[in-house]
């Protein structure tokens, strides 16, 4: 009996010590094995070409930053050709890169008509490359491997206008109060891990953000009652409109979903 109490005391003292690290992390726990005990980004994508759109702030940015220390080829996008080139000059002061290794190509993802003509200027240019693309479209293509990445709230000025209706609309505040997010050079860093180890889907964010991810993804009822109730506080420091956020509440507001492929030799 006494060695029966032992062992439930220690299978105890384990799971106190799981929920004790599980409230410290910052990404889902296959990517903190992958942080742990998988290969680098230094090791695996220095030498690659990575397209990167979104490239005039924010994660795409940093993202651009980063992956020009490891010594990686660029295409940088997005529809402020001035904004991209002042990333491109950050990359050539702080990277291990040189002018012919970042293109610069200013893009529209929502003008569709544009998208095989800058996929032929990436390819004619480098010759190969990472793309934006649907897991589903490349079932029959199995050198391409596409990361589902799910940052929560993160340091960047989307929050000027993610909770506005209208597009060309900001808040004027970039702070939201109320809202714990992560560094964006951290989440960077861990979208280089999930790139390196090839994972399917990632979930990155502050605490109480990421239990709350799990919440969603396993206990989708509660988590639907918790969030109108959480989302509805915060907004309250913004100039919202109401009705346009309960016209679309099937939206995960505390998440902003990435996919990156890579296209392999």
């Amino acid at each position: 009996m006494s060695g029966e109490f032992w062992l439930w005391a220690l299978c105890a003292l384990l799971l106190a010590l799981w929920l004790l690290n599980f409230l410290r992390t910052d990404c889902d726990l296959t990517l903190l094995w992958a942080e742990w005990l998988g290969r680098s980004p230094e090791q695996v994508l220095t030498g690659k070409v990575v397209w990167v759109t979104g490239a005039s702030s924010g994660i795409g940015e940093e993202l651009a930053v980063q992956l020009s220390k490891l010594g990686v080829s660029l295409v940088l996008s997005a529809r402020r050709a001035q904004e991209l080139e002042r990333v491109k000059r950050r990359c050539l002061e702080n990277g291990n890169v040189k002018e012919k290794d970042i293109l610069v190509l200013p893009l529209d993802l929502t003008a569709r008509s544009s998208h095989d003509m800058a996929t032929r200027t990436v390819l004619q240019e480098f010759g190969r490359g990472f793309l934006n693309t649907l897991q589903s479209e490349l079932f029959n293509y199995p050198g391409i491997t596409v990361s589902s990445i799910s940052p929560g709230p993160v340091h960047s000025n989307i929050y000027k206008n993610c909770l506005t209706s209208v597009v060309t609309k900001t808040t004027g505040d970039n702070t939201a109060r109320g809202v714990s997010k992560m560094e964006t050079s951290r989440c960077v860093r861990l979208v280089l891990i999930s790139m390196a180890n090839d994972l399917n889907e990632v979930w990155m964010a502050n605490q109480p953000a990421l239990f709350g991810l799990y919440l969603w993804q396993y206990m989708p009822l509660r988590d639907w009652l918790f969030s109108r109730t959480m989302w509805k506080k915060i907004i309250k420091n913004f100039d919202v409109d109401m009705n346009y956020l309960d016209a679309n509440h099937h939206m995960r507001p505390s998440t902003f979903s990435y996919q990156i492929g890579e296209m392999k030799n």
